[in-house]
């Protein structure tokens, strides 16, 4: 199981990011096979690059961090 503390400064990384486009993310939940589930607010929540966001953004640093995460989704 993947620790919660670690996976939640990782998206704090990448937070100032999406806070600069108007949106922001919210770590929900990690589940048993290590996948990472948030919910995408603000301006990302209805913009249509979210899931690049989401997969070439967000997804690509917390692997990059933590080898451990098998996908990033959103909620």
């Amino acid at each position: 199981m993947l620790d919660k503390v670690k996976v939640q400064e990782v998206l704090d990384k990448v937070r100032p990011s999406l806070q600069a486009d108007g949106g922001d993310c919210e770590l929900i939940n990690i589940t048993e096979d290590n996948v990472v589930e948030v919910r995408l607010q603000g301006a990302c929540g209805s913009c249509p690059m979210a899931t690049l966001t989401l997969k070439a953004g967000i997804e690509r640093v917390l692997k990059e961090e933590i080898p451990e995460v098998k996908e990033v989704i959103s909620v």
